[in-house]
């Protein structure tokens, strides 16, 4: 299956300084809503090909014992070592119609039956990133507008383990991403091509370094 990066979020316990420093940055934010049964609300900074979101837990109890409870992103974001990512993936023919990687149905409450996220079983693992696959969402035509914080043409993902799952193994043949080993959990994020030439580090409030 061909598979494309729809959008990827960071888990955060400090969600007003995390977006307000994307906002200083440059970043466009756009709309923000609460997830009914999963505990988590979002900021969400939308590109023309794919989007950057923040998440973080609204309700705890809600997170911890709602239909998202195998997500776990309380333990993400209070784990030392926990990935704090998730990679969210779609299709980009019709050609092949199965799973990409093995895993679990994941019904939100925020979605109609039987539209349901089909989640990679690396989900255990909490030292790598949430795979996540839409299997209700066909191909998508994405553009790659020019200008300043416009497109993003590459994710870079750091996993520091010593090898990564089948799962994780998958995610490195998806267009724009990079799944990688390395010495700590970040994610280096390519918009515009890097036309401008600038890059900017928002550790230590986001594992993140945006390029553009």
């Amino acid at each position: 299956m061909d598979l494309e990066l729809d959008h990827f979020f960071i888990l955060t316990d400090k969600p007003k300084e995390a977006g307000d420093l994307l906002v200083s940055v440059g970043l466009n934010e756009s709309f923000s809503r609460d997830h009914k049964g999963q505990g988590t609300s979002n900021r969400r900074f939308a590109f023309s090909n794919g989007m950057l979101e923040i998440l973080y837990v609204r309700d705890s109890e809600e997170s911890n014992n709602g239909p998202a409870k195998n997500l776990r992103f309380l333990e993400r974001i209070q784990k030392e070592n926990a990935s704090p990512f998730g990679i969210v993936l779609t299709r980009t023919n019709d050609s092949k119609l199965g799973m990409p990687f093995s895993g679990w149905k994941y019904q939100p409450d925020y979605f109609e039956p039987p539209n349901a996220f089909h989640v990679g079983d690396n989900s255990e693992i909490l030292e790598e990133p949430l795979c996540i696959y839409v299997p209700f969402v066909g191909p998508v035509s994405r553009i790659e507008e020019i200008g300043t914080f416009k497109s993003i043409s590459n994710v870079q993902v750091s996993v520091p383990l010593g090898k990564m799952s089948d799962t994780l193994r998958t995610l490195q043949t998806v267009d724009r991403l990079q799944i990688e080993l390395g010495s700590e959990h970040m994610v280096m994020v390519t918009l515009d091509n890097e036309r401008s030439g600038l890059s900017k580090d928002l550790r230590p409030v986001l594992p993140l370094i945006i390029n553009w």
